[in-house]
């Protein structure tokens, strides 16, 4: 042993490098957990007792060298780049920090909350893995509606307490948790994610974004809820935008309206995005259907309601003429771009 100390000595004492490998090399040979000094204290278990004490004191110093070695090369090495880098010219104008941005959707989800938000309106968020009670049953959608069919929802688990588990198709769940938790008036906005399975097009996609609203106390009118969202649609897109109301069947209100406005991206003449109409619908009301009062222990007789719900993504479409909202969820940065001066 004592001769393999000297010989593998003689060597850490000539170990010279000004390369990173090398060094490291020299560290895992001698240092490593598999290294020579961890085989040498092996073998030391197998001396005899009388030698023990000296060979033990040698074998020590050894291990010492081997250490002060590395520290000294490595010290070494670390100075000589510091050097290097001294000659370095500071005068040279540095490497920018690369802008991020916003993305649009989170861009327009922000302002509709603000224009909501000055008409009293606070913002409510609920689970997005969603029962069936919350997601349909209470919302008076009945046993055979089109909407409980696997073709259009994201099941997770059949059966239950409160029946299917699925991916919420729609953030009118927030309002019934709300609804169930708390006792009128109510008056708020519910932004948030939805599933729906449905073929990713240009006009849709399995997953997007919504802002429902929820407005409950006595005496609330059908004429209450047109003129909050033709004050929204002018707040949002401009005074002079056009708007018309289509009767239209929801299960959770009645009675029930879908919303147009005119086409921003044409002006009205005609274009892909509106089907050549001019129109464009981007929402969906109506009064709360009694049955979703009762469901909620809500007195209908003595409080009315009305309810709203629109996809962000088909808004941000329309205030930025985005043609194709599948751009949204490709995190394409150079699209992503166009709206850092939205930040400002």
């Amino acid at each position: 042993m004592q001769q393999k100390i000297d010989q593998y000595l003689s060597e850490i004492n000539s170990f010279q490098t000004k390369n990173a490998d090398e060094l490291e090399a020299f560290r895992i040979k001698f240092l490593g957990t598999k290294g020579i000094i961890k085989d040498l204290f092996e073998e030391f278990k197998t001396v005899s007792p009388e030698e023990k004490r000296g060979l033990g004191k040698v074998l020590n110093e050894f291990k010492q060298a081997a250490e002060s070695k590395y520290q000294e090369v490595k010290e070494g090495s670390e100075a000589l780049d510091d050097s290097a880098g001294s000659d370095q010219d500071l005068t040279l104008p540095g490497q920018g920090f690369q802008l991020g941005s916003r993305h649009p959707l989170s861009l327009v989800r922000k302002e509709i909350i603000g224009i909501f938000n000055k008409l009293g309106f606070h913002v409510a968020e609920g689970p997005e893995i969603e029962d069936d009670w919350h997601n349909f049953s209470a919302l008076n959608f009945p046993e055979e509606h089109p909407a409980r069919d696997m073709q259009d929802t994201f099941f997770i688990k059949k059966g239950g307490e409160k029946g299917d588990i699925a991916l919420r198709t729609h953030t009118s769940s927030v309002q019934v948790r709300m609804m169930e938790a708390g006792k009128p008036p109510f008056r708020a906005i519910m932004p948030g994610r939805v599933y729906r399975n449905e073929a990713i097009s240009a006009r849709a996609h399995c997953f997007f974004h919504q802002v429902e609203g929820l407005y409950i106390d006595e005496n609330v009118s059908f004429a209450d809820l047109k003129q909050t969202l033709f004050y929204f649609v002018q707040e949002l897109f401009g005074e002079g935008t056009k708007v018309r109301f289509r009767p239209s069947y929801f299960p959770f209100t009645e009675p029930s309206a879908e919303m147009d406005i005119s086409c921003t991206i044409c002006k009205g003449d005609g274009c892909q995005f509106c089907k050549y109409s001019g129109w464009v619908e981007i929402l969906g009301c109506g009064m709360v259907d009694p049955n979703v009062l009762e469901n909620c222990e809500i007195d209908s007789k003595k409080y009315t309601g009305y309810a709203f719900g629109m996809g962000i993504e088909r808004i941000t479409n329309l205030k930025y003429q985005i043609k194709d909202l599948r751009l949204f969820s490709e995190n394409d940065v150079r699209f992503l771009k166009q709206f850092q001066s939205e930040m400002i």
